[in-house]
């Protein structure tokens, strides 16, 4: 069974940065892919980034490329998202979220695991 625990979220002014936590447990993390995706109000949870199983590619949605940076440490198991230049659209819950075989890619649209989410609000 895999464990995934969101942390970080809070309440911003728009422009300001949070950065989110996910700590991974119950699989050898380095074997899995891993990602971000967010549900606001009313919508259908979306992707944001993912990250290759090395760290060594990531990808992220269009609407927060140069202001979101998804990275991972295998060595302490965790996998975090810096959010810069926060706009009230960011604001959703956060999820984290695995993947044993999928790839940066694929995990848009599946995943094995998902953690149970973090609030982000940013205010205007």
């Amino acid at each position: 069974q895999v464990q995934l625990v969101e942390s970080g979220g809070g309440l911003v002014q728009a422009g300001g940065s949070l950065r989110l936590s996910c700590a991974a447990s119950g699989h050898t993390f380095s074997t899995y892919a891993m990602g971000w995706f967010r549900q606001a109000p009313g919508k259908e949870r979306e992707f944001v980034a993912t990250i290759s199983r090395t760290g060594s590619i990531t990808y992220y949605k269009d609407s927060v490329k140069g202001r979101f940076t998804i990275s991972r440490d295998n060595a302490k198991n965790t996998v975090s998202l810096q959010m810069n230049s926060l706009r009230p659209e960011d604001t959703a819950v956060y999820y984290c979220v695995a993947s044993r075989y999928g790839t940066t890619q694929s995990m848009i649209t599946q995943n094995d695991y998902w953690g149970q989410g973090t609030q982000v609000t940013v205010k205007s």
